[in-house]
This record gives C-alpha cells, structure tokens and sequence, in this order.
C-alpha cells in the first residue's frame, strides 16, 4: 500500500494532510460481479472505463489488494466468516480465490452432447467498489465492495461541512485529536470557552497519565509525534490534581469511507487535565450512508450533488454545535452526572470485573481500566468513568477506542 491510511492521536494539520493526499488517489466504480475476478488473494477487475480526470487517464483494469476493512466488507457481501476469509487472503490465497470466484461467478458444467448446465448460477449483482488508485505500475488498493446503494460522504467532505457548521454557529473551538483508519475517521472537538466546575465528578482525582508507565503506554498508540510530544506536555496548562475541577464543553464526530458506520455527531464533557472525553450517545446524531442506486462504470459526483448532502450535514452541525457547546447545556449534564459521581467503590477489582462483563471488556481491558482507577486515586462512581476513558487513550483502534469512551458514563451509573 502505498498511502499511509492510518494515524492516531494526528493534529489537524496532520489530518487535512492526510486526507487530501488520499482524496487525490480515490476511485469508485460500480461493476457486475462478472467485472471482478479474484487472483492471489487479490481482487482484478475488468472491463472498466478507464478515469479522465485532472490528473489524465488512469486505467482502472488491473489488480487491486484488499485491506482488513475490505476483508470485512467482502466477506459480508458474499456470505463468508470474516476471519476465515482474511485468514485464506493471508496463508492460502489459492483458497481465498477458489471461494470469492466460485461465489461470484457460479459453477456450471458441459455435457457430452456439448450442452452446459448451470450447477450455480452467477452472482447477479452490482457492486461498489472503493479504490486507490495503484502508483507506478503496483497493484491499487481495494478499500471496500459495497451495496450499489451506498451514500458516500468522504471524510474530507464530513470535515469540511462540519467546520462550516462551526463557523455559521459563530463558536470558539479547537479540535484537540484526529484518528484515521482503515475503515473510519474520528475527531474530537472542544470550546475552551465553554466551562464548568465538577467538583463532585472531580472530586480527589489525580491525573493517571501523571504514572510513566500509563503516559508510554498513551505515547505507543499515537503516531503523530507533535501530538504525542503535545500530550506529554500536557502536565504545563497550570492544573494541579484536583485542584480544578473543570470540565468543558465539546463534541467529537465521526464516519467511514467504507460501509462500516455512518455519519455521527455526538456531544461530549472534556477534562482537559487528562484529556478524558465522556460522551454522552443517548443524544448522538447519524446519519446512515444509504442512496439511490448507481449506474454501472466509475463515479464522479457532479459539484451540485456533493453540495446539497454537505449543506444537509453542516446545517445538523450547526445545530448542534449551538446547543452542545451552550453554558446551559454544559450546565444541565454536570448537574445530572454529579448525582451519580458521588457512589462509593469499596472494592475496585470486583467492581471492575463485574462492570466488565456487564458492558463486554476484555480481560485486557478489565485490567487496563483497573490500573488506571488506582492511578487516579478517585474511589467513586465517577473514577470509574474517568478510568475507562483514560484507558481508552491507550487503545490502538479508534473506534474501539470511541466505543470504550461511549460505555464510560453507563458505567457510572452502574455502580450503587
């Protein structure tokens, strides 16, 4: 592959960088399945119009290498265990190729008498494939083969139209991290503006990032380095642990490319100190990636098209922008989560292994999420909440990640 898709923990800049450089190299294409042919674990495709754009002619017959996120999406549209067919991708490409063709294409069989019987019949469908392009005479990138129905929303596109819909909600933000995959982009938004005291779900909490040992951990999933060297000079923005108990107000938003979630706005109360992001889901926007169906050959959006679903998404922004990140908004969730905060935890690792199996961690993150608890030294409710999402910060996946952080007030709750 020869783009860097994947970034944790990225600044903006980093992350626009990124995204512009891929938007440059994408190409979409609806075909038939008899278009698409699978060759050492491999997907080529044939048959196709080749691309005339601002960067000339571009061929798109030819080999394409699935992603992991690809994997997920092929085995869905055909039917077969994702692990299985990304393990056959992986150790036996011959396998991998016999299942996706013999899928795709049927089987069929030629009698004496010259006659041929269909034993399977051939896939009958249409799909759309996400591509990069390939660069100096390499194989592509196959990003995803999705529904001939898919709404794209790229994620420059999403970034765009949510920046606009800050900038007609006239409000001050800084957005303080940007993950990229495969398979989703994540930003997270705050006002600095915009604050409140907690000192009830502050109440005794002591950074945990403050252990060395759970800041390397932080420092191995960013793959920013201004970021990650941003993040360990958080320590200098004058908090001591515990002495102010401030939260403020943000949100953080989020979509995939690739068929694997949608377009998703949510709120969300920021602790600077530790850069603890609790969400609050129930009050979540989205919007799912679902349009008319495309005619075959590669896709351009015309300029109009794209403009009324970015109008669409930044009129929601804008929207919400201006009651999450409102004082009276930020006031009334402080007031709610602080009648939870106060619930003692006597015993931290029964509490946890019984929460964990609850909301479905892992052992790793039953044990991560202790560790972190006894870091911060906050024996409440609320220290549970802020332990799952500084824990969190140590995950490599985003959306795991971002799942993680969506669980971490249901947990507060949770606990009597």
């Amino acid at each position: 592959m020869f783009l860097t898709t994947t970034v944790r923990n990225a600044g903006f800049e980093h992350m626009l960088s990124m995204l512009r450089t891929q938007n440059a190299a994408k190409i979409d294409v609806v075909a038939p399945a008899t278009a698409l042919r699978a060759r050492g674990g491999a997907v080529e495709l044939s048959g196709i119009e080749p691309v005339v754009d601002d960067h000339g002619v571009t061929l798109v017959d030819g080999l394409y290498v699935p992603t992991a996120a690809a994997d997920a999406t092929i085995a869905a549209k055909l039917g077969i265990g994702s692990k299985y067919l990304r393990f056959m991708r992986t150790e036996r490409p011959d396998l991998f190729d016999a299942n996706v063709n013999g899928l795709l294409h049927g089987k069929s069989k030629r009698g004496a008498d010259g006659t041929v019987t269909t034993i399977h019949p051939a896939d009958s469908r249409s799909f759309l494939l996400r591509l990069f392009r390939g660069q100096d005479g390499e194989a592509g990138v196959l990003r995803a083969l999705l529904s001939d129905r898919f709404g794209m929303v790229d994620n420059l596109d999403l970034l765009t139209a949510v920046l606009d819909g800050i900038r007609q909600a006239d409000a001050q933000v800084e957005i303080r991290s940007c993950d990229l995959t495969d398979s989703s982009m994540h930003c997270k938004v705050y006002s600095p503006t915009v604050e409140r005291l907690a000192p009830q779900l502050l109440a005794g909490y002591r950074n945990p990032f403050a252990n060395p040992e759970l800041e390397a951990e932080r420092q191995r999933v960013t793959t920013d380095l201004d970021t990650g060297r941003r993040l360990a000079a958080a320590e200098g923005q004058g908090y001591q642990p515990g002495s102010e108990p401030v939260v403020f107000a943000g949100f953080r938003f989020s979509n995939s490319e690739v068929g694997s979630g949608s377009v998703t706005l949510k709120p969300e109360l920021f602790v600077r100190i530790c850069r603890n992001g609790l969400t609050l889901p129930a009050l979540a926007f989205r919007k799912v990636h679902l349009g008319q169906r495309m005619e075959g050959g590669t896709i351009s959006w015309s300029q109009d098209t794209v403009k009324k679903q970015l109008d669409v998404i930044a009129a929601q922004a804008r929207d919400h922008v201006r009651e999450w990140l409102s004082p009276a908004f930020l006031a009334r969730q402080v007031a709610t989560l602080e009648e939870q905060a106060g619930a003692p935890v006597t015993e931290p690792q029964a509490t946890v292994q019984v929460l964990g199996r609850e909301l479905g961690f892992t052992e790793a993150e039953r044990e991560g999420v202790l560790r972190h608890f006894i870091a911060a030294a906050q024996p409440t409710a609320a220290g549970i909440a802020h332990a799952i999402t500084s824990y969190s910060q140590t995950v490599a996946d985003p959306a795991r990640a971002d799942t993680l952080d969506d669980l971490a007030l249901r947990a507060m709750a949770l606990v009597r």
